[in-house]
């Protein structure tokens, strides 16, 4: 079971907008140093804070756990000894399906740990500009979607890393500082609640700002998918629910590039950290500073474990430190 220790520094990651992995030992074949319901952290920079195994079983631990970060998905992560599955490499998994990995530890003494790892990301935040009885309703259903929607100042507008959309209701209130400041931060969303006609006027005055075609094409206006809405609480459906497709189609894009990880993990959730393979024993780790290392022809070489990159220094004699 989680230690009040952990438990406390979960909930202080949660208030601090910090995403992490909670990982729970579920099964254990002896041999193994690990008891079922022991648990860790791992957070986005790949520190691991409590128990989950030996330092081999932590590497599997950390890289899959990463990805898990990256996807969103929890998985149950199965850790068995290079020596079951007999002669192969243990670079990749030697099963997977759908929420579960099996994974060979070439230095896992014996024993077979499974190990569930579930991703706890911050919810999205949704910059909610104005007054209007349409941003009431945007924010009340937002917070029900699971999004952090909060109402905001157009003037000094407050963005962070993981924001995800930006929505104008402020009828004419400080609009296109709040746009420009939207689409220079790159979210992917931005929305400005206005009819037909004051829209192209808006974006007319943009155009005469000097804002760029492709950035005047990003925003949507009038916000929201077409479904005839009329009231307020309907237009903010509407809005949110653009919000909801624009915010899988980033996690998608997100699973086939790495580097587009940032928004959908939520704030405080940077790139998850690449994998590397260990030249000596083909463990897959994650290329995290934590992680033992060295540069060697230019590039930086991973081990599981200060006893690989040794022996591999020794066989290289001008491998860099």
């Amino acid at each position: 079971m989680i230690t009040a220790a952990l438990s406390r520094r979960a909930e202080q990651l949660g208030a601090e907008g910090a995403a992490f992995v909670t990982a729970t030992v579920v099964h254990v074949q002896r041999p193994a140093s690990v008891e079922p319901g022991n648990v860790a952290l791992v957070l986005a920079d790949g520190t691991i804070e409590g128990f989950v195994g030996g330092v081999c079983s932590e590497h599997s631990v950390r890289a899959y756990a990463l990805q898990a970060l990256q996807s969103g998905q929890a998985v149950l992560l199965r850790i068995l000894p290079f020596s079951e599955h007999g002669e192969g490499s243990p670079s990749a998994p030697v099963a997977a399906e759908d929420g579960a990995v099996v994974v060979q530890n070439p230095c896992l003494s014996g024993g077979v740990i499974e190990v569930f790892l579930e991703p706890v990301l911050p919810a999205p935040r949704v910059l909610v500009v104005g007054d209007t009885p349409t941003a009431e309703a945007v924010l009340l259903i937002g917070a029900q979607l699971g999004l952090d929607a909060v109402r905001v100042k157009g003037e000094g507008l407050d963005l962070r890393p993981g924001d995800l959309a930006l929505v104008v209701a402020a009828h004419g209130r400080d609009e296109l500082h709040t746009l420009r400041r939207g689409l220079e931060a790159g979210l992917p969303y931005v929305g400005l609640v206005a009819s037909p006609k004051r829209g192209t006027g808006v974006l007319a005055e943009l155009r005469g700002d000097g804002v760029s075609e492709e950035q005047i094409a990003r925003i949507d206006v009038p916000a929201g998918l077409d479904i005839g809405a009329r009231t307020p609480a309907e237009i903010a459906l509407s809005i949110l629910a653009k919000i909801v497709a624009v915010r899988r189609e980033e996690r998608a894009a997100s699973a086939a590039d790495p580097a587009r990880s940032s928004v959908v993990a939520g704030a405080g959730a940077s790139n998850p950290a690449p994998l590397a393979v260990d030249p000596i024993c083909g463990m897959t780790v994650a290329a995290v500073p934590s992680t033992p290392q060295l540069i060697y022809g230019g590039e930086t070489v991973y081990f599981c474990c200060e006893g690989c990159k040794s022996k591999f220094e020794a066989s290289h004699e001008h491998a860099g430190t």
